[in-house]
């Protein structure tokens, strides 16, 4: 990948890196532990997709390219038992014939922000590029899977960071 070197010097970054990340998450306190299910590279949380708004581009509300869906959801822990924050974002449709979209949101959590960016599928899962973050997260980069449950009423936020 451009800009990542080679050789093995990069090895150790990354691993101070991790251990960074991770006592990071620790400093911040059990607020943070508790947010979610986290290791030293995850975190896991489940968003309650209940305020999604659609908004047409023409007249009619037919699902057409270009519409754009808006939402500022409740995130609650892996367990999905108690909210530890809220999403606020928005997608644009590409291809309603196929389902698709392309989606920038920012998940808030107690430590802090993730935000990321890539496809979502009206008909399966998806996994986007973590763009960035704050607090306990501003190192945050890597992936997030987008797992859909409950019929796409509630989504698993999969956090891999790197």
């Amino acid at each position: 990948m451009p800009g990542l070197g080679s050789g093995s010097r990069r090895l150790p970054a990354l691993s101070t890196l991790l251990a960074m990340g991770a006592a990071g998450l620790i400093a911040a306190g059990p607020a943070v532990a508790r947010v979610a299910h986290a290791s030293s590279s995850t975190v896991t949380v489940v968003e309650h997709a209940n305020t999604d708004t659609e908004v047409p581009v023409a007249p009619g509300g037919k699902d057409e390219k270009g519409d754009i869906l808006t939402f500022v959801n409740p995130v609650f822990n892996a367990g999905d038992t108690k909210q530890v924050g809220h999403d606020e974002g928005f997608c644009t449709r590409l291809d309603p014939t196929k389902g698709i979209w392309e989606c920038l949101w920012t998940t808030f959590l107690k430590g802090g922000q993730i935000t990321v960016q890539g496809p979502f599928y009206d008909t399966k899962n998806s996994t986007l590029s973590i763009t960035g973050g704050t607090g306990a997260y501003k190192s945050a980069r890597g992936q997030m899977k987008l797992k859909s449950l409950d019929g796409g009423k509630k989504y698993d936020f999969i956090f891999e960071l790197s």
